[in-house]
């Protein structure tokens, strides 16, 4: 398979979205509208994106133009509005909302005998679909909410988070040698460690996060 896009950022799941920007989706104001759709799309571009690349083998510049296709149709159809938080999570609900709008891109293609190439894979039963969906808006949202700290933080700060809260696998440095290499005192790297976790986690809850925070 061809390579990803970087759009939307690396992230690839899907998140449990506030309730606040699914009702400005559907709201009748257009500026909260647009500004409801505007939070909605940043959170699932890329998990739709990568869905449609795994679920239906779409290649990456397709993927790109059903994705950008799918929010346009969305929008314009409001298909969010008959969102119901009683009955699914808004990822499933979204995830719901794609397949449909996947098969029929998929028959329209079919009869005007044109791009061949998209084909549901149905292996994903409907659970493991349900679950992919979910992870990839994890992902997006906590790769969103990492770059909004990355520019709220000073590059210091942000370093330390980085290292010892970010470590990709390995031992961590100890607080210590966070101290030495910082040139703080160790009960200043463990204040800014404090103030950055605060602050991921609001970051994190406002883009509907909050699984084990």
């Amino acid at each position: 398979m061809d390579r990803d896009t970087d759009i939307g950022g690396a992230g690839g799941a899907f998140p449990d979205t506030r309730m606040s920007a699914i009702r400005g989706a559907a709201s009748d104001d257009t500026a909260e509208r647009r500004a409801g759709w505007d939070r909605v799309a940043a959170a699932y571009w890329k998990p739709v994106y990568k869905y449609v690349r795994l679920r239906w083998r779409a290649s990456n510049e397709d993927a790109k133009d059903l994705t950008q296709a799918f929010f346009a149709r969305a929008m314009e159809k409001q298909y969010f509005n008959d969102y119901d938080p009683a009955l699914a999570r808004f990822s499933t609900f979204v995830r719901m909302c794609l397949d449909r709008f996947l098969s029929n891109e998929a028959q329209a293609a079919a009869r005007l005998k044109r791009g061949g190439g998209m084909r549901r894979v149905e292996e994903f039963d409907e659970p493991a679909a349900d679950d992919f969906f979910h992870r990839e808006w994890e992902r997006a949202v906590f790769h969103d909410a990492i770059e909004a700290l990355r520019g709220r933080l000073d590059a210091k700060r942000f370093g330390l988070f980085e290292q010892y809260d970010l470590a990709d696998g390995g031992e961590r440095p100890t607080y210590r040698q966070l101290a030495e290499q910082f040139g703080i005192k160790e009960t200043d790297v463990t204040n800014h460690l404090s103030a950055a976790r605060r602050e991921l986690r609001r970051e994190l809850i406002q883009r509907g996060f909050s699984a084990g925070l």
